[in-house]
């Protein structure tokens, strides 16, 4: 009764522990929040080894009998809502109102958890586009155009790429469709700044919270993850910059010129 117990608290934590991961939340906070559950189960001796791309854990009970999970975690986008479910979950897992089978179950339905609808996430890319433009000196014509790209870019993201382009094919083309959508609004007149709608329509696509993660693994000592998600980071920031560069250079050579 004692291993099954064991067994079932080590399987909560570690899925647990794979959902932050998976979700990109910071390294501390994963290990943190799997060593909680285990100690609020009365398991104290688990030990996680937590990468932004994978999740080891062992557990013992101080015998004979021992657990051990690897778990690779493909880098992907954030999911905050599920870093904040989890957190919740493991807030009162410390307060005693869940059993070990019930935080399981409730972890399940969270790895399951939908997303935002697709038009919210169009229509806040846009938004989110329109309004740097104007943080960043635009007119209210250019944040007009850029809201016009931004919303191009994430119906494109999610109509057009969403499974079948890889990260590195998805940035670039993403950048180049922003750079080609802005200087087509500037010529039909839709703003007057090129560099400002290109600017505010390619925010969506930016890594920002990856980044902020970084720098903070950084600051925890934890610099292998820091490392990665930081190279991740480097690496979207340089294929829309080549996508944005490859689309003006088309442009211009198609006769379309450059503002």
């Amino acid at each position: 009764m004692e291993a099954g117990h064991n067994e079932l608290v080590f399987e909560t934590a570690a899925l647990a522990g794979e959902i932050l991961v998976a979700s990109g939340a910071e390294i501390f906070r994963v290990t943190e929040t799997v060593q909680r559950i285990a100690a609020a189960y009365g398991c104290p001796d688990l030990e996680p080894f937590v990468l932004s791309n994978g999740l080891m854990m062992t557990a013992s009970d101080g015998r004979q009998h021992c657990l051990a999970k690897v778990r690779h975690i493909p880098l992907s986008g954030s999911r905050l809502d599920r870093v904040d479910a989890v957190n919740q979950l493991s807030r009162e897992i410390a307060r005693g109102l869940h059993t070990p089978a019930e935080a399981r179950a409730r972890l399940l339905e969270i790895q399951v958890m939908p997303g935002k609808p697709r038009w919210q996430q169009v229509l806040a890319s846009g938004v989110g586009a329109g309004a740097f433009c104007y943080i960043f000196g635009g007119t209210l014509a250019d944040a007009a155009a850029a809201f016009v790209a931004g919303l191009a870019l994430y119906l494109y993201l999610l109509v057009a790429v969403k499974g079948r382009l890889s990260k590195i094919a998805a940035n670039i083309t993403g950048g180049a469709l922003v750079s080609l959508v802005a200087n087509l609004l500037i010529w039909l007149g839709l703003g007057s700044q090129l560099s400002m709608v290109t600017v505010g329509a390619i925010v969506p696509l930016l890594p920002g919270v990856a980044f902020t993660n970084a720098i903070r693994d950084i600051a925890d000592e934890d610099y292998i993850s820091g490392a990665v998600r930081m190279l991740d980071v480097f690496l979207v920031v340089v294929c829309i910059a080549f996508g944005v560069g490859l689309a003006a250079a088309g442009w211009a050579a198609l006769g379309g010129g450059a503002q």
